[in-house]
């Protein structure tokens, strides 16, 4: 008998998948100045460098695994500094993308079709694994996070950005950018959709994150609640919402260690 909602997190898994096989070469070419050439090792809305804030850590030779990999442009790059990369993703046309710029770079890691709420690894298989607004903003935490916790090795890391609770709480559907209106129910808050074409979305109140981690056995070592460094603007959002931004989170960015069993 399947479990309490697993026919929901299986619809959006379908869902997601259609979704980003529809869009991801429109995504792609719309971004792809962004997410490539130096803003490859950047995080979040803003491409803050990974060399700023130093969320993962030396590489070389480390087993990596990326969540969410879309065309790949991080996993590239982590791989010419020396890490052992696997790549995965919902979606065969992102993955398409990501084989593309194996092709240019000449230079080769596994490309993994699957969901983040089950992966296809041995436990203990990784020593990181990231994602960059991939997998842990569209798969169910409730399940993605032990999943990831399961494969770390201990002492390993998972790092991720995402949105952060305010976000949504703040988020004006109908004109698809940030209000100074509390528009939902912070308590609560989990699955989230924003149309019928659009990809559903996943997140949790603080309390529910950490308590979350407690239980797949990880630890929090740093929390960045990110700002626009001043004058930047994201490609991915209204001027409007860079001003927000400059006022109350709208992204987080979660450093966590895999405790010993």
């Amino acid at each position: 008998m399947p479990r309490r909602g697993e026919s929901r997190v299986h619809s959006s898994v379908r869902r997601n998948r259609t979704s980003w096989d529809r869009d991801s070469a429109g995504y792609d070419r719309k971004f792809a100045k962004v997410l490539g050439g130096p803003s490859a090792m950047a995080w979040g809305l803003w491409r803050i460098p990974e060399a700023e804030l130093g969320l993962l850590g030396p590489v070389r030779g480390k087993s990596v695994l990326e969540l969410g990999c879309g065309a790949a442009r991080w996993s590239a790059a982590l791989a010419r500094r020396g890490a052992r990369m696997t790549a995965l993703d919902l979606s065969i046309a992102q993955l398409r993308q990501a084989q593309a710029i194996q092709r240019e770079e000449r230079r080769g890691f596994p490309l993994v079709r699957a969901a983040a709420e089950s992966l296809p690894f041995q436990s203990r298989a990784f020593d990181l694994i990231f994602s960059d607004w991939g997998a842990l903003t569209f798969a169910d935490p409730l399940r993605a996070v032990p999943e990831c916790a399961r494969v770390l090795r201990p002492g390993g890391h998972l790092v991720f950005a995402a949105s952060s609770p305010f976000r949504y709480l703040t988020h004006d559907r109908r004109r698809d950018r940030q209000s100074l209106r509390l528009r939902r129910d912070y308590f609560g808050l989990h699955r989230l959709e924003f149309g019928s074409r659009s990809p559903v979305e996943y997140t949790l109140p603080y309390d529910g994150w950490f308590d979350l981690f407690v239980r797949s056995g990880l630890a929090v070592e740093r929390l960045l609640e990110t700002r626009p460094p001043r004058g930047a603007r994201s490609s991915y959002l209204a001027r409007s919402d860079d001003a927000f931004a400059r006022r109350w989170p709208i992204e987080c960015l979660w450093r966590l260690r895999r405790l010993r069993a």
